[in-house]
């Protein structure tokens, strides 16, 4: 979030921006849903697309939802949303999560999805989505934590993948194995009463593997993911090619599986 810290590993190409558009409050929020109630306020913490902020608004209305994003034009892909679907009840910041710019004890409900594993310090940020959360709130964060990715059959390009990603976004400032480390990580940032938990994503179908593997083939070709492994010296486009291949014969496989885990926390403040 914070562009002098951190460099964002996934950008906003369109083979990402398909990727992050399937994602839903129930797909992706399931955790935080039970506790939302009509007339809450909601900051989102780096939003993305829109898509989630968009079912977490509906959800609170006729509360209103503030979405966060590091800058103007990442944030514009989010109003393009909201106009879309016609979502009334949703401002619009562009703020740094480690210094969010609103005053102290503002919402009822702070939320970052896929947010932490890309921050200079997590813990600052947490700190920062506790201090603009009001007495009784709630502070959720979901992560996933690559190093839980795993499928089958066997696929060194896959192998490949994996360890480059990591790679490429340690090198840019995130912590790829954010999982993990969530529960720790709120401690650290004054949030006393934590609930964790754990949800997964699992793609196996045809329509499942040609959505999740095409788009990472395109992704190690075609992204700020691909032109930083090229800038740093992580990968050669010779090794790209050989990744995007490798996962497109993924998808090939009648009996592909990949699955990943995601940490989630819910903290009372």
């Amino acid at each position: 979030m914070d562009g002098d810290e951190t460099v964002y590993t996934h950008g906003h190409d369109e083979s990402v921006l398909r990727n992050h558009r399937w994602r839903t409050a129930e797909n992706s929020a399931g955790y935080l849903l039970p506790h939302l109630r009509a007339g809450m306020t909601l900051l989102d913490v780096g939003c993305g697309p829109g898509t989630i902020t968009a079912d977490l608004a509906r959800l609170v209305a006729p509360g209103t939802v503030t979405a966060v994003e590091m800058n103007d034009e990442a944030l514009s892909l989010a109003r393009n949303e909201f106009t879309r679907r016609g979502i009334a009840n949703v401002e619009t910041a562009v703020s740094d999560v480690h210094a969010l710019d609103f005053p102290d004890d503002s919402f009822d409900v702070v939320h970052a999805h896929q947010v932490l594993q890309h921050v200079g310090d997590p813990v600052q940020a947490l700190r920062e989505m506790k201090r603009v959360c009001r007495p009784g709130g709630i502070v959720a964060a979901r992560d996933a934590d690559y190093g839980t990715f795993t499928w089958y059959p066997p696929t060194p390009e896959l192998d490949d993948w994996l360890t480059l990603y990591k790679a490429v976004a340690r090198a840019n400032g995130g912590e790829p194995d954010a999982g993990r480390r969530l529960r720790a990580w709120a401690h650290e940032a004054g949030l006393g009463d934590v609930a964790n938990t754990a949800s997964t994503w699992c793609f196996s179908t045809d329509e499942d593997r040609e959505w999740w593997g095409g788009s990472w083939a395109d992704r190690s070709l075609r992204s700020a993911f691909a032109d930083r492994a090229l800038a740093l010296g992580l990968a050669t486009e010779a090794d790209l090619d050989r990744i995007a291949a490798g996962w497109r014969a993924w998808v090939r496989e009648n009996n592909g599986w990949f699955a990943l885990l995601h940490s989630e926390i819910l903290c009372r403040v």
